[in-house]
């Protein structure tokens, strides 16, 4: 699998904000995508080097609009640890 079919976009939340600070990335990441593909797409995409990738799947929600309800989609989340003194640039500023 391509690097740029495994990441499939960073995830920029408030709590995800202040993982950066300790070195550590969150990004979406293809279903079928396994921690070996995610370290090594980090590495070759942001030029960094991996210490350790965490992998979880994201259940799908119950949402309702009025008396419809539906299903938010559910998707896989990695978060990347970095080696210490290492930044990823495209989360600065954020």
């Amino acid at each position: 699998m391509d690097s740029y079919q495994v990441l499939v976009r960073p995830v920029i939340t408030e709590k995800n904000t202040l993982l950066n600070e300790q070195g550590k990335y969150t990004f979406e990441v293809a279903p079928e995508a396994n921690k070996i593909e995610v370290k090594r797409a980090v590495e070759e995409i942001f030029k960094v080097s991996v210490l350790k990738v965490n992998v979880l799947h994201v259940p799908g929600k119950l949402r309702r609009l009025g008396r419809h309800s539906g299903m938010t989609r559910a998707w896989k989340k990695a978060v990347v640890t970095l080696q210490p003194g290492q930044r990823i640039e495209l989360f600065q500023g954020v």
